[in-house]
């Protein structure tokens, strides 16, 4: 049974103790020469208020040290000059307690984009339900909730080893990316597996592994072309958090004299005739009853959130953030911090979960979006969805109506005006917190599913998938919600009796969807037209949809029949920009070329996708 990761490195979480005076946790763990990012260090223990704080060795400088609330805390702010093993000695009267404290050096990373950008795509694991590649974490000691496969909201023992052991298969489906779910340690009694309320903001739940281990993870990923997001969740902590027993502010949390929840409205941000009591219960009520709200306006905890993102993208060289429930939060601090962190990194990509609709609420939290209020987020993408609406409304229906089916996704193209730059935007068809797209497609046909994989693969913007939709994955129980609908991937246990990550284990449906996905990806992954091209949709009315990315260099041609009938191509109705390319182009679905003067007729709930070049 392996200890908590926080246990293991003495030099850094030991506990000193000496006439009840004791140093129990020390954050950020650790810190590096060079950074933008000032250090204010946090000590907790007990009784460490007003004591005398100095460092043995020459190298790092004490600026200030401020008392808390709580007579526990110290925050120390200091100057870094040089790498090297530095001795906190804290003193309060006779007592004396000592502290050893690491600061490296930076790492070299590299000069090009390393961040994930709209060449990528996205491959989205919940890593309970993924793969379990260590049994013997499942359950630990000093963890509450133990490992049982049957219940929809407990714990099934995937973990990061399971993610590292099936590297290759993410990475030959295509993806070039990989956002997990928060598998930072979450110690609430239920639903902890799911990792959004967390007890510990710098170690990795040993029932997912350690902070090595992480580390592990990303580096294999590296090797194999994979780029990292991690997820932060800086809105809320969990109830089980260490600090709840002992807020270092009473403000460090927002509290009410009784429960009081978010009113989820997101409007309040930007709308000019809301009151300041309704964005006031928006941004500080809280998420959920084992989810305290976090108080950003709080300067030392905008300090130490800002150092926590920076210290995971150092320490384990990630690529890039996601952050959840991105609205929640106070929006000027959160400005600040996205804008600390694109100082410290100007080329990482964050992305916001701006779950809202309709588009021009989305394009608010744009980085340097022209806002009536004059606000920036700094917040480089968002996530897209409106156009996740339309597309499983458009598929989740014959099309019936004047607006009805694939027009819908065309209305949502048509906003592109209001963004900044929509080829930014994360677009999807489900994620973890959404039905699956083979739950929401009409009748769960997987011809169906095919056509979303055929408009997320091509459309504008940096694609996201979810575990499991490229072989066409269903909830178990969508009664269950959430925890229906995060599955575990068969084959990622032992003597589980079908392994999906094996092709000569999938039945026909299965291996069909995912070779139309990893066509699609593939070509995608090669294909800088679908990366920055520009869009030109064409409308129809008949539950087609037609559309070009293109650039001077060539177009990409994607043609969606979503009726149940067959259809033909109107090639006249391209003109406008079919004279600037070459007349034959190849099917990347099938290898075959096609005539673009000549008929094509594409078979109801079906798709072709052609790439035409300019003339030579």
């Amino acid at each position: 049974m392996k200890r908590l990761s926080f246990l293991i490195c003495s030099m850094l979480l030991g506990s000193f103790l000496l006439n009840g005076q004791s140093i129990s946790k020390v954050e950020p763990l650790s810190w590096w020469t060079g950074m933008n990012t000032p250090l204010t260090i946090m000590f907790y223990g007990e009784n460490l208020q007003d004591a005398e704080v100095s460092i043995l060795e020459e190298g790092l400088t004490i600026n200030k040290v401020r008392n808390a609330e709580s007579p526990n805390y110290l925050f120390v702010e200091v100057d870094v000059k040089n790498p090297g093993t530095y001795t906190f000695l804290l003193k309060k009267g006779r007592k004396k307690l000592k502290y050893s404290y690491l600061i490296e050096e930076r790492r070299q990373r590299p000069a090009a984009n390393d961040s994930f950008d709209p060449s990528d795509v996205i491959y989205l694991i919940m890593p309970d339900r993924f793969a379990n590649g260590d049994p013997s974490n499942d359950q630990t000691d000093n963890t509450i909730e133990k490992a049982d496969r049957e219940a929809f909201f407990g714990r099934h023992g995937g973990d990061i080893q399971g993610i590292i052991d099936h590297l290759d298969y993410i990475a030959d489906l295509g993806a070039t990316a990989i956002w997990n779910t928060p598998l930072l340690l979450d110690n609430e009694p239920t639903s902890s597996y799911h990792g959004y309320a967390c007890a510990d903001y710098y170690h990795i739940d040993p029932r997912f592994g350690d902070n090595q281990l992480y580390k592990t993870f990303v580096e294999e990923s590296h090797k194999r072309g994979l780029k990292v997001i991690m997820d932060m969740v800086p809105n809320h902590c969990g109830a089980a958090h260490w600090w709840m027993q002992d807020l270092p502010y009473q403000d460090w949390i927002h509290q009410f004299d009784t429960y009081t929840q978010s009113n989820f409205m997101f409007s309040t941000n930007m709308d000019i005739n809301a009151s300041k009591k309704d964005l006031y219960i928006m941004e500080s009520g809280w998420f959920d009853t084992s989810m305290p709200d976090m108080n950003l306006d709080n300067p030392d905890l905008l300090q130490y959130f800002t150092q926590w993102a920076i210290w995971w993208i150092e320490y384990a060289n990630l690529n890039g953030l996601r952050v959840d429930t991105y609205p929640y939060n106070e929006k000027i601090p959160m400005s600040q911090w996205c804008k600390a962190i694109r100082t410290e990194y100007p080329d990482i990509n964050i992305v916001g979960e701006v779950w809202t609709r309709p588009a021009s609420q989305v394009a608010y939290w744009e980085a340097d979006a022209d806002n009536k209020d004059g606000f920036n987020s700094n917040l480089p993408s968002v996530m897209d969805f409106p156009t996740q609406e339309a597309l499983c409304q458009a598929l989740s229906s014959n099309g019936e109506g004047w607006n009805g089916g694939l027009t819908k996704v065309y209305a949502s193209i048509a906003d592109d005006y209001l963004y900044r730059d929509a080829r930014r935007l994360l677009v999807f068809t489900g994620n973890h917190d959404t039905e699956r797209i083979g739950d929401v497609v009409l009748d769960k046909n997987p011809e169906r599913a095919k056509l979303a994989a055929t408009l997320l693969l091509t459309m504008r913007g940096v694609p996201q998938m979810l575990y499991g939709e490229e072989l066409r994955f269903l909830s178990k129980d969508q009664r269950q919600g959430h925890g229906g609908l995060r599955v575990d991937f068969p084959g990622g246990w032992q003597n589980d009796p079908v392994n999906l990550f094996d092709a000569a284990q999938r039945n026909d449906m299965q291996q069909d969807v995912f070779t139309h996905y990893r066509t699609l990806l593939n070509f995608r992954k090669n294909e800088p037209i679908l990366h920055e091209g520009k869009t030109m949709h064409f409308l129809s009315r008949d539950n087609t949809y037609a559309y070009f990315r293109y650039t001077d260099k060539g177009a990409v041609f994607v043609f969606l029949n979503a009726s149940d009938e067959d259809k033909n191509i109107p090639w006249e109705n391209y003109e406008e920009i079919m004279n600037t390319y070459q007349p034959v182009g190849k099917n990347i679905l099938t290898g075959k070329h096609v005539d673009a003067g000549q008929a094509l007729v594409i078979p109801a709930l079906s798709s072709i996708v052609v790439k035409f070049d300019i003339p030579k």
